[in-house]
């Protein structure tokens, strides 16, 4: 595995997502007191989740903060399960990377790739490998991101 052979490139960080059982204490802390303005909301039965989207920075450089809480919290996925929810990363050609990142045994989340919240193309790495597929998040939920054409320019540039 070398860099010339991987057909796409992780570009930034895109978001963080903090999941809780209570949306409000989680405004207070994030919006009330670190003063992140909300730019959007999603709410979603099949991910279970409602969520307020927060931004930090603009543009290309802007990373989300995503503030979730679970419509039911007896169901699944388990958005508040683990505090820090998810990490989100740029990727410049996502169907590229599902693909190869399969192939070398990385186990992907159920779902495939679908609009996220922030209407991009989305994908989630699974944390815990399989027989099948050895590697996972280690631990970790990933999200991949389409990277939509003014941030792959803006990053590209950097």
């Amino acid at each position: 595995m070398t860099p010339s052979t991987r057909p796409f490139k992780i570009l930034s960080l895109q978001q963080i997502a903090i999941g809780g059982l209570d949306k409000v204490r989680l405004r207070r802390l994030w919006v009330d007191l670190l003063g992140l303005p909300v730019t959007g909301s999603f709410s979603s039965e099949r991910e279970n989740v409602d969520e307020d989207i927060c931004t930090l920075g603009q543009g290309a450089h802007a990373v989300e903060v995503d503030l979730m809480q679970p419509l039911d919290p007896d169901r699944k996925p388990a958005v508040h399960a683990t505090p820090l929810n998810h990490v989100g990363l740029w990727v410049d050609d996502l169907p590229a990377a599902v693909q190869w990142l399969e192939a070398q045994g990385l186990r992907f989340a159920p779902g495939g790739i679908r609009k996220g919240a922030a209407g991009h193309d989305i994908c989630f790495v699974h944390p815990k490998g399989s027989e099948q597929f050895p590697f996972g998040g280690e631990g970790v939920l990933i999200e991949l991101v389409q990277a939509p054409a003014e941030v792959l320019t803006a990053l590209k540039a950097d």
